[in-house]
């Protein structure tokens, strides 16, 4: 089963893990991260939530 991912650039999907086909755009995942009640990290998640909403 292959995985979908959305371009950087120009928010297409595709199923190539490495390059967008359309525009050579970098790709990820476009799934957030499931939630976890041990999450190690959320606390700087979320601090950098606030400093990209407040830029």
């Amino acid at each position: 089963m292959a995985h979908l991912y959305k371009c950087t650039k120009c928010d297409n999907y595709t199923l190539n893990p490495k390059i967008c086909p359309k525009c050579g755009g970098p790709v990820s995942d476009p799934k957030p991260p499931k939630y976890s009640p041990q999450d190690k990290y959320g606390v700087y998640r979320r601090k950098a939530k606030r400093a990209s909403i407040n830029v």
